[in-house]
């Protein structure tokens, strides 16, 4: 049996990329490793969450989503884990203070597609994340100005480490986040959905 928890030294900059994965795709993939590439992370934890608070319908079950995106990330500096499942945790905030508490010495980032900076200011304590782990934001298609004025972009706008930067973002003191915009891929979980191919019988 597999390590329930990912190993993790003290000192070593750790980028967590959260998301119900459903499915996971070469989008996840790609945003992963360029954000190794941009913000000088070490490894990359890939958090497949038991659910998403923000969505009403369940995601595929958690097995089923672990092991597909196994399949679509393979790379020696990412590890796929459902270490959310097994704290109990069910909001970010929360995961986070539960990864600090048990990762003493470890360097957090987290991160997240410019999509998801847009609504950032809804999440549960969505301001104690800012204020205690430095954010990494990757522009996906489409979302580049809606995320830079955003109310989280506004209002952190002072903290903002410029993209020439970003390798400095993994041991920045917190608050401080940064925006690079990258080649990204148009695929979605939600598409992959809506084409009927994710859950169909012949894949259970």
């Amino acid at each position: 049996m597999r390590h329930a928890y990912p190993l993790a030294r003290p000192g070593q900059v750790i980028g967590l990329l959260g998301g119900s994965f459903d499915p996971a795709h070469e989008g996840h993939a790609h945003i992963t490793r360029e954000a190794m590439k941009r913000f000088g992370l070490d490894r990359v934890w890939w958090l497949v969450s038991p659910g998403n608070p923000l969505k009403s319908r369940g995601p595929a079950p958690l097995d089923k989503r672990m092991a597909h995106a196994r399949a679509v990330m393979q790379h020696p500096r990412v590890t796929v884990t459902d270490i959310e499942a097994r704290l109990g945790t069910r909001y970010t905030a929360q995961t986070l203070a539960a990864l600090m508490r048990a990762y003493p010495g470890v360097r957090f980032v987290w991160l997240m597609g410019a999509d998801n900076l847009v609504q950032f200011h809804l999440w549960q304590d969505w301001a104690w994340i800012m204020q205690n782990v430095p954010v990494g934001v990757l522009a996906r298609p489409g979302d580049r100005i809606s995320a830079r004025t955003s109310p989280a972009a506004r209002l952190y706008r002072d903290y903002r480490i410029a993209g020439w930067a970003s390798h400095l973002l993994g041991r920045a003191q917190p608050p401080a986040w940064c925006f690079v915009n990258v080649a990204m891929s148009g695929q979605s979980s939600s598409a992959i959905r809506a084409a009927g191919t994710w859950g169909a019988p012949a894949e259970m």
